[in-house]
């Protein structure tokens, strides 16, 4: 059961009789305890609503179309409060977070409602029997499960959770009810690479066709690692072997199965110094939140859109400066596709400036790491034009703060010029570059106002 916290003006729930404070009890006599319960029984077109108030349980019957909502509000998006994880992993990242960061960050999720919501990958350690039985008749699709290994006991080492090694039979059920898996491999060296990553390659095999893909990276190591368990990252020269042997796998299943399945992370290809497939060979993109085609995407989004705006580009005239904000990682790709426009439009001047990621380490490249206490130290007291502009994937959902807990606008007062946010596709990209995008989040220090627009 989970309280009702508003109710929408001129909603059916309202019309209907249903008061914020109600408490849902069920719907159509079966138990409402989180989202997943609420959408799926809501689905229906007469929908009984068991309410209690006042002590008092009620009974109001609404008729609408399949699958309209009836605008009733709770005080979680989940209704009910996140799983957290249950392993203590040997790579977890969040254990490798320093001390002082606002709190909610080093909350471990481990939800296979958030995986359905938003794409999480869960472990499936903190699933029971009756979970799985629920995910397969609401056919919640697909489910992005952390997988790492399929040898049970290399698992219960790497996870460290002695139920770690038989979950594994949850995969069986789900492939066996047509629920879609998506599953990720995070590599540590000398860990679950070489024979292991085969085995696991193959045995992931057997859940096909519900099998979708399966992205294999690198586990992230910041400098905050101390009393934790020993990892290295791995040397180019490895990067290099990982990618022979994944795309080994993956160009027979792209025989066999007309799919390539397996995909490597871009910062292996970044790292070992080899150039990132083209557009083709990532098929659906299925994996990009992992980091699978991350930039090869970006980059034929920006061609595209720059071919079909190319007119346009024509009777474009700046003059306009801005400063392009990248990691480390995808420095060169940035670049590249800077120079292109800046050729295409006279007077326009792009800036790529890479930060280097002192706060994490060294070794944590992505952009999405970046924070705003590195960007300011290693831009403060330049001449940074027009603007700057920053990845959306450096700031959390919400779009107001950095991991390091500083937010757009102070970094603004900090550089003495405007903060716009790009989105992460490369038309938004390119649109922020030329500052044609006019409902990209703008902050500027001077005038403290935040909105789309450029003054």
């Amino acid at each position: 059961m989970v309280k009702i916290m508003a109710v929408a003006e001129h909603s059916r729930a309202q019309k209907a009789g249903v008061l914020a404070g109600d408490v849902l009890l069920a719907i159509n006599d079966r138990e409402i305890c989180d989202v997943l319960d609420y959408r799926f029984h809501l689905a229906n077109r007469r929908v009984q609503l068991s309410l209690e108030r006042d002590g008092q349980r009620l009974e109001l019957v609404i008729v609408k179309r399949e699958y309209d909502d009836i605008g009733l509000e709770f005080e979680t998006p989940l209704m009910d409060e996140k799983h957290s994880c249950e392993n203590r992993c040997i790579f977890c990242f969040i254990d490798q977070l320093p001390e002082g960061l606002r709190e909610t960050l080093y909350f471990k999720d481990d939800d296979s409602r958030l995986s359905f919501l938003h794409g999480n990958y869960v472990t499936l350690t903190n699933l029971s029997r009756r979970d799985i039985d629920r995910i397969i008749e609401m056919h919640i699709s697909p489910v992005n499960v952390s997988v790492h290994t399929t040898d049970p006991e290399l698992r219960v080492k790497m996870m460290r959770n002695k139920h770690a090694g038989e979950v594994l039979s949850y995969l069986r059920l789900l492939a066996d009810a047509g629920i879609t898996i998506c599953a990720q491999i995070v590599l540590c060296r000398g860990i679950n690479d070489g024979e292991a990553l085969d085995r696991t390659m193959n045995d992931l095999q057997s859940y096909l066709p519900a099998l979708d893909s399966v992205s294999v990276v690198p586990a992230g190591l910041t400098r905050y690692r101390q009393k934790l368990y020993p990892l290295e990252p791995y040397t180019p020269e490895e990067c290099r072997a990982i990618i022979a042997q994944v795309g080994a796998v993956g160009d027979r299943c792209q025989k066999e199965y007309g799919r390539r399945i397996f995909f490597c992370a871009d910062e292996l290809y970044i790292k070992g110094g080899i150039p990132l497939p083209e557009d083709e060979y990532y098929e659906n993109y299925s994996q990009l939140e992992d980091g699978i085609g991350m930039v090869t995407s970006l980059t034929y989004e920006f061609k595209a859109e720059l071919q079909f705006l190319a007119d346009d580009l024509e009777g474009y005239r700046a003059p306009r400066r801005v400063t392009a904000v990248t990691g480390m990682a995808a420095k060169d790709s940035i670049r590249t596709l800077c120079a292109q426009l800046e050729a295409a439009v006279d007077g326009l001047h792009i800036q790529v400036k890479p930060i280097v990621n002192h706060f994490f380490g060294e070794t944590i490249t992505v952009a999405g790491l970046l924070t705003g206490k590195d960007i300011c130290e290693q831009l403060r007291g330049e001449d940074l034009g027009d603007e700057v502009l920053i990845p959306a994937n450096t700031l959390r959902a919400d779009g107001d703060l950095f991991l390091c807990g500083m937010t757009p606008l102070e970094l603004s007062a900090a550089l003495g010029v405007p903060v716009r946010v790009c989105p992460n596709d490369g038309a938004g990209f390119l649109c922020a570059l030329l500052g044609t995008n006019r409902d990209t989040p703008y902050y500027d220090a001077n005038t403290t106002e935040k909105d789309g627009t450029i003054e």
